[in-house]
């Protein structure tokens, strides 16, 4: 995909989310939209901050672990330091929990409301260095306009 693409998917996600308070609903539907529309992918979904840990969301995918500590692997690193991860060879970084062993790399894109991190868009590729600065650009450029929306005022829908 290119950036076009992803600015064709993220106004297609914001016309499927505007409006609907529901996070579960918009995060499930935003799951099902990217699954649809990225090539050689295995896993697409989010994981939820609860305490210290991430907890499986809505997915598109093989069943996933349904936890993860804060820092840890892949999605807790994201997370704890509030970063995009673009990991071309999960084998590679250390602490990588492997939820799925056909998984090769991965992009990791952690999300705010308020200002504190409440979770991470996760997307697994069985093929290494699936994930270009492109995938990056667009995914982030998805997951502002998704971050803009969760912090509207609820009475402003």
């Amino acid at each position: 995909m290119d950036i076009k693409d992803y600015q064709r998917v993220t106004l297609q996600v914001e016309a499927l989310i505007s409006g609907e308070t529901n996070l579960i609903a918009n995060l499930a539907n935003i799951s099902a939209v990217l699954n649809m529309e990225l090539a050689n992918i295995n896993w697409v979904g989010f994981y939820l901050k609860e305490g210290d840990q991430l907890v499986l969301g809505p997915f598109q995918g093989n069943p996933a672990c349904v936890r993860i500590n804060w820092g840890k692997g892949v999605c807790g690193t994201a997370a704890a330091t509030n970063t995009v991860q673009r990991i071309k060879d999960v084998h590679q970084f250390e602490g990588h929990i492997a939820c799925d062993a056909a998984s090769n790399s991965e992009i990791v894109i952690p999300f705010s409301m308020n200002g504190e991190v409440v979770g991470v868009l996760d997307i697994d590729s069985p093929l290494h260095d699936r994930f270009s600065e492109i995938d990056e650009q667009g995914l982030v450029l998805l997951m502002d306009m998704v971050e803009k929306l969760l912090n509207e005022p609820i009475n402003s829908k």
